[in-house]
């Protein structure tokens, strides 16, 4: 049978195999505490589901790619009370089925290999998603290492010119999952001038902007000239809505103008009654409040435990993650196959990206019980 070469080279999705073996223990009854996948688990704000019952109708036809105008409206209304930008609905801003489909299909937009612009640079360790779809569309994939030494930023420095000059898209995703570090404004100022300088696109991936535990993160929206310059954002995480899938591009409009017309022929735009239910989500500041509140809460529970037993944590302010170093003697998946044993599931640092060998990721994403069992567990194995 023939297939893609880049698909047979791929490897199987790391949260497939957490999953898998965390089903293989459930399957002996035995206890998992899941804090492996990013998939929060608190429940969606009642407001938000009212809001998406009132928008089912008896007929229903496809919704439009450019979303509705009041979405729009209410995302641009966001971003103006959080990051203090103005940005026109009907320029600046597209709906986007989360954004992990959006993610991986924006190389495609801008790839031009015959002109020389073959390039798509990512971070590792990190979200898989932006390196792979790159490499489907037929990029050559730049990973520019997150290490501790820089404070899990990459080093732009030591990037050589001819990787900016073939560069047709450059990520970066702050708050960063794993690590949970925040790049500073001048980082994404220093991308969004180094995009006008060498004609690349400098898009931001902000899925965690709204789940921090010190100060509220930047965005590349606040970078003032936004040419070349786009952001990415979902309430996946802001409002625990990962199964809506419904999320936003905001940016420079011609960008977003070439979205408005490349969307229409992958039919991804969220339906209808999730962009009404999306308009209360991003209108909305309380049940964000709420989230943080419980996730601050957890977070303190596991790391009181993981402190307490001497391990480092070398994570950032922000995200639904711990980034947390292994004992010495124990790779990233020899430690998390041991937390396993003993019901706690997390990810190697190795799934994420070669630099992340030497840690594990805790996902904020059980119960606060659990998490609270979580702990007693892990104050005896670690």
């Amino acid at each position: 049978m023939p297939l893609s070469p880049v698909y047979r080279a791929t490897a199987t999705y790391p949260f497939v195999r957490l999953n898998e073996a965390a089903a293989e223990r459930r399957a002996r009854g035995l206890e998992v505490i899941d804090l492996g996948m990013g998939d929060p688990r608190e429940p969606t704000d009642p407001a938000i589901l009212q809001a998406l019952r009132d928008g089912v109708r008896e007929r229903m036809g496809y919704p439009a790619a450019v979303g509705l105008p009041e979405l729009r409206e209410a995302v641009a209304a966001w971003i103006g009370l959080r990051f203090g930008v103005s940005l026109d609905p009907d320029r600046h801003v597209i709906p986007t089925l989360g954004s992990k489909e959006a993610i991986y299909s924006f190389a495609q937009v801008l790839l031009d290999v015959p002109a020389g612009r073959d390039t798509v640079v990512v971070t590792e360790p990190g979200y898989p998603v932006p390196g792979r779809g790159a490499a489907f569309a037929g990029a050559r994939v730049v990973e520019l290492p997150l290490r501790q030494e820089h404070g899990f930023l990459p080093a732009l420095d030591e990037v050589p010119d001819d990787v900016w000059d073939r560069a047709a898209l450059v990520w970066l995703n702050s708050p960063n999952n794993p690590t949970g570090t925040v790049a500073p404004l001048s980082m994404l100022e220093r991308l969004a001038s180094l995009a006008r300088e060498h004609g690349f696109v400098f898009a931001s991936d902000e899925a965690y902007s709204e789940l921090w535990f010190d100060q509220p993160p930047p965005s590349a929206l606040q970078v003032g000239d936004l040419t070349n310059v786009v952001a990415f954002n979902t309430l996946s995480k802001r409002s625990s809505m990962t199964g809506f899938r419904s999320g936003f591009v905001a940016g420079d409009p011609e960008l977003v103008d070439a979205l408005r017309r490349f969307r229409p022929n992958v039919g991804t735009a969220p339906q209808e009654f999730v962009q009404r239910a999306s308009v209360v989500a991003w209108g909305d500041e309380k049940h964000v409040e709420r989230a943080r509140g419980t996730y601050r809460r957890k977070r303190e529970l596991l790391l009181d435990a993981i402190r307490g037993r001497g391990r480092r944590d070398a994570g950032g302010p922000a995200t639904m993650y711990l980034w947390i170093a292994v004992p010495a003697g124990e790779t990233s998946e020899s430690h998390a196959a041991r937390l396993l044993e003993s019901g706690v599931l997390v990810t190697p640092g190795s799934y994420l990206g070669p630099s992340g060998e030497g840690y594990v990721r805790y996902a904020l994403v059980a119960t606060e019980a659990e998490c609270a069992r979580a702990a007693a567990i892990l104050e005896e194995v670690l």
